[in-house]
């Protein structure tokens, strides 16, 4: 009998690279115009950070049911996921205050579990096993990808009258991402088999692992430090003389030095068995580029500490989703949703207090520097574990 080889599709996952980048897009809209978007719809800057607080709130509440409708249902969950992102771009257009604005938010903030949860699983259904981590990073980049727009139409578009502008684009982009990625799926991945189905235990498949346990609480510090980044950054350093343009120009650089990290950093890492080494040194440089931007607050600094932060933090995440995939095989779109859940707990936290603290920059970076700090030392304790998980059987 005579084995046939199963091709790789990367077809299906470049749409929902595009759908991935989609959900950011939409999600970190007003980040780099925080200022700009309070003045035009006459609301606070807090009330601006909650136009992206809410994807956190909400994916916290949805990220284990959105992981185990995918396990079972996963075209149906993704497409689902992609739809509604669309239509969130599109609400937003229905009228030009911040009621609507809010409206769409919250459309898409569903959304986003049925996407973000579904990098591992659509790697495992539409790609050959050798493929899997390549496209898991790409997956991840796309994620990046879609920060990277996000900030670059926020430095093309600072102005008030600009955000108009803004949300079509979004919307245009979001779209075209939910038709591709409709056309890409009408078939089913081939690389699992049909009768793959995973029982209703697949929450307790993925919590009764210990990795994936330490994983989750880990995933809280750095997200966090990274979403009360993302949201408030602008509004932080406005007061040590840094434009509205030019931060959102920082924030797309320091995505663009993620995007770049994760196709250089995890290569190296999961060569050299360095996962944890890797998680204790952008924790630490986090640290301290925290508090750098506390004490000596400017543009040359924001553009150093920021950019080298993009570098060395996001790679984390493909490092993270890779380990899972290999750890669960069953449950991953579950065991995805825990790492995202906490991960986005951790966001909403976080960027809760320091929202708080936002007419105060230095107590504000000195938090996101000691989140980070934190959550070294449990970074260091994963070194033994990962090791196991590095060892073949």
């Amino acid at each position: 009998m005579v084995e046939v080889k199963l091709r790789s599709r990367w077809g299906a996952i470049a749409a929902f690279a595009v759908v991935g980048a989609a959900t950011q897009l939409v999600w970190l809209n007003f980040a780099g115009v925080t200022t700009v978007a309070a003045e035009r719809y006459d609301v606070s800057e807090s009330a601006i950070g909650w136009l992206a607080q809410v994807f956190p709130l909400l994916y916290v509440v949805l990220a284990i049911p959105a992981g185990l409708i995918l396990d079972k249902w996963f075209r149906s969950g993704l497409i689902f996921g992609a739809v509604l992102t669309a239509l969130g771009a599109l609400l937003r257009l229905v009228g030009d205050d911040y009621g609507w604005l809010l409206a769409g938010q919250i459309l898409a903030s569903v959304a986003q579990p049925f996407v973000l949860n579904a990098v591992t699983g659509i790697t495992g259904r539409y790609l050959a096993e050798k493929d899997r981590p390549t496209g898991i990073a790409a997956g991840t980049a796309s994620i990046f990808a879609g920060m990277v727009i996000a900030f670059a139409l926020s430095a093309i578009l600072p102005k008030s009258n600009d955000l108009p502008t803004m949300l079509w684009l979004t919307a245009i982009f979001s779209v075209i991402a939910a038709a591709w990625l409709i056309v890409a799926l009408r078939t089913p991945g081939e690389h699992k088999p049909l009768h793959h189905r995973p029982d209703r235990n697949a929450l307790k498949i993925a919590w009764s692992d210990p990795l994936i346990r330490r994983l989750c609480v880990l995933a809280i510090f750095p997200f966090g430090v990274f979403v009360a980044m993302t949201t408030f950054s602008q509004a932080l350093l406005e007061p040590a003389g840094v434009s509205a343009g030019t931060a959102s120009t920082i924030l797309l650089v320091n995505v663009v030095a993620g995007v770049v990290g994760s196709a250089v950093v995890p290569v190296l890492v999961v060569r050299h068995h360095a996962e944890a080494a890797l998680l204790v040194a952008s924790l630490s440089f986090t640290a301290l580029a925290c508090a750098a931007l506390a004490l000596w607050p400017g543009q040359a600094m924001a553009f150093i500490a920021i950019t080298l932060i993009g570098f060395l933090l996001l790679p984390a995440l493909p490092i993270v989703l890779e380990l899972v995939e290999r750890r669960t095989g069953e449950a991953e779109g579950t065991a995805a949703g825990l790492i995202w859940m906490s991960g986005n707990l951790g966001g909403l936290l976080v960027a809760t207090l320091v929202g708080l603290l936002v007419n105060h920059p230095k107590p504000a970076f000195l938090v996101m520097a000691a989140v980070a700090l934190i959550a070294v030392p449990g970074a260091q304790a994963l070194r033994r574990p990962i090791a196991t998980l590095n060892t073949p059987n």
